[in-house]
């Protein structure tokens, strides 16, 4: 048996969710929905004002109402992407349903009414989808549908690389960071860090660009989790700031009045790729590749058996995607050759050499720097802290107690040579206490 106390405190619990759910529906940011407008006439061209215009999700169920101004205009807004009707009714007129009216990302699609004369039981149904004529702003972008998303090949299921779909965008110029990877696009010629990414009306930029991995927005939502997403490349709405360059404004999948879902794996392995050039021309085997990439999705109607069923109502959706990779890259380098090793690279200060004057403190240098006090010395000298003078081989510092010696003093150079530009470390890695 509860007490009361716990039964009160769970009933407040209960309608503070009910609440939150409730406001859910309406505090949806508006950058990523569209709006429905229109104008109901009768058949001689006059506006009817009052007219109940009832606009239906025809996935979930959800309807909302309104009525038509004086001069018969109505309006719903804002308006989340999927498909919906619009019906319009009136006492003495037929009633009119438009199906399949399908609303995009920062989509204004008119739907107009002309109502007939006669009775309210009579219905007239349009199930074929309205033209629509994009007058409501001036906007140069394209929408990817669904379809397109999940249809066309993706390298690493990266949904960002089909904006390159649309008219003046290209692929970013590829650099060490990798941003020809990450889908980095750039659009009428700006450079792809002025681009602005939107994930379901949020703003989705990174602060600075992950140079690990060169991207520039933060969440990449799996393919299968994307709705549509519409990119705007010119004379978008002023709702938009933060840079020039095209804006991005992706949308994730709602549940509906059924459950979907969807599984994948996806497989890359080396055993199905050739060998790379210098694989080739070195006669080594090809380096190990396994790459997978896996998840799920699941939405559907919010039901908790025998106390709540949320058709209609309550909706939910869930995603997740692994990758998991494993990889072998060859590095192509530069090894020092016999005579170098066996020289000490005595003479690799002699590498940086700008041209005369003969450095008179060493015969064997070929060119000179001037230190502070204008003085010759060879590139790339170590100089004594103490006396701000080159560091002889066989000569202790005065500093470090330690003696030049090894790769910066090779053997057989004549004491009081100045050492070259490697001192050998501590003895035992250990800094002496004098230090």
């Amino acid at each position: 048996m509860l007490s009361p106390i716990l039964v009160r405190r769970l009933t407040e619990i209960f309608r503070f969710l009910a609440l939150a759910l409730v406001l859910a529906g309406t505090t949806f940011a508006q950058v990523d929905t569209g709006a429905i407008s229109g104008t109901v006439k009768d058949p001689s061209g006059g506006v009817i004002p009052g007219v109940k215009v009832t606009l239906t999700n025809q996935d979930t169920g959800l309807a909302v109402s309104t009525a038509s101004g004086s001069a018969g205009e109505y309006i719903f807004s804002p308006v989340k992407i999927g498909r919906y009707s619009v019906s319009a009714e009136m006492k003495g007129f037929q009633n009119v349903r438009q199906n399949n009216v399908t609303v995009d990302v920062q989509q204004r699609v008119v739907v107009d009414f002309t109502l007939a004369p006669g009775q309210a039981m009579e219905t007239i149904v349009v199930n074929a989808a309205p033209p629509v004529l994009q007058t409501q702003d001036a906007s140069v972008g394209q929408v990817i549908g669904e379809r397109t998303v999940d249809a066309l090949p993706l390298n690493g299921r990266n949904y960002i690389f089909l904006a390159q779909l649309s008219a003046g965008v290209t692929q970013g110029q590829q650099d060490t960071r990798g941003l020809g990877g990450s889908g980095s696009f750039a659009a009428n010629g700006l450079r792809p860090a002025q681009n602005n990414y939107l994930l379901d009306g949020i703003d989705n930029n990174v602060e600075l660009v992950d140079f690990l991995n060169g991207t520039h927005f933060v969440v990449r939502p799996p393919v299968d989790a994307i709705q549509e997403f519409k990119i705007q490349t010119n004379s978008f709405s002023a709702e938009f700031g933060r840079s020039a360059g095209a804006i991005l404004n992706a949308t994730i999948k709602s549940g509906t009045n059924h459950f979907h879902g969807t599984l994948w794996e996806f497989l890359r392995n080396d055993k199905f790729d050739a060998a790379n050039f210098f694989e080739n021309a070195g006669g080594i085997p090809k380096g190990e590749f396994r790459q997978n990439q896996f998840g799920g999705s699941v939405g559907g109607p919010v039901v908790i058996p025998h106390l709540y069923h949320g058709r209609d109502k309550t909706f939910f959706f869930f995603d997740y995607e692994g990758t998991r990779t494993r990889q072998a890259v060859p590095y192509t380098s530069t090894v020092p050759t016999a005579l170098e090793r066996s020289s000490g690279y005595a003479n690799l200060s002699e590498l940086l050499s700008q041209g005369d004057p003969t450095c008179p403190q060493n015969p064997n240098a070929t060119a000179c720097q001037m230190d502070a006090l204008g003085r010759s010395t060879p590139l790339g000298q170590v100089f004594d802290p103490s006396t701000t003078r080159a560091v002889f081989c066989g000569v202790a510092d005065p500093v470090t107690g330690l003696t030049p010696q090894g790769s910066a003093c090779p053997t057989g150079t004549p004491a009081g040579t100045p050492a070259g530009f490697v001192r050998e470390p501590f003895s035992g890695n250990i800094i002496p206490a004098n230090r």
